[in-house]
């Protein structure tokens, strides 16, 4: 059927799509869904935009936690190396002229300089912060009522000589306990050549040639198990390896305190043995001398620099170097940066060494 021009008219795009038959059942419903559904997807745009940033900033935080956490570890682990006594070899290397060029490359693996990352890179932040601060003051890019981080240096001048001095005596302090812990690891050494020097030359009969080999092997036990019981972690039953026999080891091991254990083993064994009393009394001497070394290690593991002065000392190198970039702005401005890295990584490393 055709339709004269007079009775055709131009249908609008809209009106020939709404007379579909198709177009009332699915196709506004369809448009409708897509224009409610279209708010849901933005929030759910957004939440899923505000997790993602929420787990960025977790796992930044955790990566800062974790950094004091992997240098505590590196430390821990280095502290328990076998430290093996010098011979001619290594003093020469010791007091070569290219010490120094060798002690600068090997700065990375320090354990002292690993330990200043947490108090050095915080600080550093923290006089760029300040410093980033002062400057936007500066070019007046905060409101006029926003201060000027800046004081004078006389506080600084006065305290100075007080941090020397808590410094230098936990230094000195450091070092005569590491000196008397030298010199009983010392007398132990000494004590068990003398007292198997002894024991093998006194003791001579058949009958105690049993009581002798197992003395023998107390005094060899007992430098190692003392140096086990005084560090943190280590593997008695390793570093014993086959100086007991089985049912020693066990006793030895199942004991409340190891050192001891071993020296009851050897007064038993110096009991049994057929000797005079004057030869008898010598070698009981020498278990003697054993009891004080254990008590002087134990008194050194057990007894630190007092802790009010450590947390003194502490706290006053926290405060002086928070404060460093304020008192330092006027005379340096961005050289605060550099300088609070410097002041921070000498100091805390004093600290650090002498723990």
């Amino acid at each position: 059927m055709q339709i004269s021009a007079r009775h055709r008219r131009i249908l609008p795009s809209s009106e020939l799509f709404s007379q579909h038959p198709m177009a009332k059942s699915h196709t506004l419903p369809h448009f409708q869904r897509i224009r409610t559904s279209t708010p849901t997807v933005t929030m759910q745009c957004k939440q899923q935009e505000h997790n993602e940033n929420e787990t960025r900033v977790s796992s930044v935080f955790e990566m800062l936690k974790s950094i004091p956490q992997w240098v505590d570890d590196i430390k821990e682990g280095r502290m328990k190396r076998p430290k093996s006594l010098y011979t001619h070899r290594e003093w020469v290397i010791h007091r070569s002229s290219t010490r120094h060029i060798r002690h600068v490359a090997s700065s990375l693996s320090s354990r002292v300089i690993l330990s200043l990352i947490p108090p050095v890179c915080f600080f550093t932040a923290l006089a760029v912060a300040i410093a980033a601060y002062n400057t936007a003051v500066v070019c007046e890019l905060f409101p006029p009522f926003m201060p000027l981080l800046h004081a004078s240096s006389l506080p600084y001048q006065l305290t100075a000589p007080a941090l020397a001095l808590l410094l230098v005596f936990r230094t000195e302090a450091s070092y005569s306990r590491y000196d008397e812990g030298r010199k009983a690891w010392t007398k132990v050494i000494s004590g068990a050549k003398d007292f198997a020097r002894q024991a093998v030359t006194w003791i001579r009969g058949s009958d105690d040639a049993h009581l002798k080999d197992k003395l023998l092997q107390y005094i060899m036990a007992f430098p190692v198990v003392l140096k086990c019981h005084i560090t943190h972690e280590s593997d008695m039953r390793h570093d014993l390896g086959t100086l007991l026999q089985e049912d020693d080891l066990q006793t030895v091991l199942s004991s409340q305190h190891p050192p001891s254990c071993i020296l009851q083993l050897m007064s038993e064994c110096l009991e049994r043995v057929q000797l005079v009393d004057s030869k008898q009394n010598i070698l009981d001497s020498h278990i003697c001398q054993f009891i004080e070394s254990i008590g002087v290690c134990e008194r050194l593991i057990g007894i630190p620099i007092p802790l009010s002065y450590t947390r003194l000392t502490s706290r006053f190198l926290f405060l002086w170097h928070l404060t460093l970039p304020i008192i330092l702005w006027d005379e340096c401005e961005w050289i605060v940066v550099p300088a609070t890295f410097v002041s921070a990584a000498s100091l805390f490393c004093i600290e650090e060494v002498c723990p």
